[in-house]
């Protein structure tokens, strides 16, 4: 049993690492627009994706025809999100881009719910709700201070924004999933057939922009990195995770996401962020930490021996 666990987490940690490695994976093909990279990353994954559940899908088609509203809802997110989310990077830098995007997709969870389902918002989401917020305002001004002037004053509100819709776009088609799943359709055909229409709905943009992949290998290294890699691997090794662990501990785990990405940025790319962007980072992680972290119920002390409860 704790040896099954054990592969749980580390397939989840390996889920979380490959996903922060986008962004600097990105840039290595910087003549590759955001919309190029997030076609084929999305595009092709997403695919790939449905390729593998293609018999499920198959047998479901009835069940999936019904659930037409919630699969086109899902599809269209599944397509915004890569082109927000890369694009947030290349505006903002990877660490802004990523935490923003991975920051809000929880509070903005929380929101659909709230409006779709009428599901209260908790005194524990609105403290979390307001550590992230304040986190993620400490970045912008650290990351506009330290790169404003060589990336142009407009471009880090305009990646924060990217990053808000990219963050919605997540949060919107892990709703729609989660509503397909809750209806009796399994999780593997409903993420291989959600993935997989917004994937075909990104080629026409793949094909569009996707031109500079052919110009280098080091271009289309990325391209099928992105793809095979962090897109289907990662999802694959998450669902494996998934399936051995407790969804409120996978959850957790995955906050290792935005460290990743932040200390590749660092490292690889050379991007310095100032200690009050840190601090927003730490803020950022605290919230998703507020919000996710199971609370541990006290235990009740059981009466002893020959002794009346009160």
């Amino acid at each position: 049993m704790m040896q099954t666990q054990a592969l749980g987490v580390l397939a989840i940690l390996f889920s979380a690492f490959v996903w922060g490695t986008t962004g600097t994976a990105a840039t290595f093909a910087p003549q590759v627009g955001a919309a190029a990279i997030g076609a084929a990353a999305m595009g092709l994954g997403g695919i790939a994706q449905a390729l593998v559940a293609a018999r499920g899908i198959a047998r479901a088609r009835v069940a999936l025809w019904g659930q037409g509203r919630l699969l086109i809802i899902g599809a269209v997110a599944v397509a915004i999100y890569p082109l927000a989310f890369y694009g947030s990077m290349r505006l903002a830098g990877v660490t802004v881009g990523t935490v923003i995007t991975i920051g809000s997709a929880p509070l903005l969870s929380a929101l659909i719910e709230y409006l779709l389902e009428r599901r209260r918002l908790t005194l524990r989401w609105s403290v979390g709700a307001l550590v992230g917020l304040v986190g993620m305002g400490l970045i912008c001004v650290a990351e506009n201070a330290a790169h404003g002037a060589d990336i142009g004053g407009d471009s880090v509100p305009l990646g924060v924004l990217l990053g808000l819709i990219g963050g919605f776009t997540y949060a919107l088609y892990s709703w729609t999933a989660r509503k397909m799943m809750l209806d009796g359709t399994r999780s593997s055909v409903a993420m291989g057939a959600t993935f997989g229409l917004g994937g075909l709905l990104l080629m026409p943009v793949l094909v569009m922009s996707g031109g500079p992949f052919l110009a280098s290998w080091t271009n289309a290294a990325v391209g099928l990195y992105m793809a095979a890699v962090p897109m289907f691997l990662g999802y694959v090794a998450f669902g494996y995770g998934l399936a051995r662990v407790q969804a409120s501990m996978a959850t957790v785990i995955t906050l290792f996401e935005p460290v990743v990405a932040a200390v590749l940025a660092v490292l690889i790319v050379g991007e310095r962020l100032p200690a009050l962007g840190w601090i927003g980072v730490a803020m950022v992680i605290g919230c998703l930490a507020i919000i996710t972290l199971p609370i541990p119920r006290p235990l009740r002390s059981r009466p002893r021996p020959g002794m009346q409860p009160l």
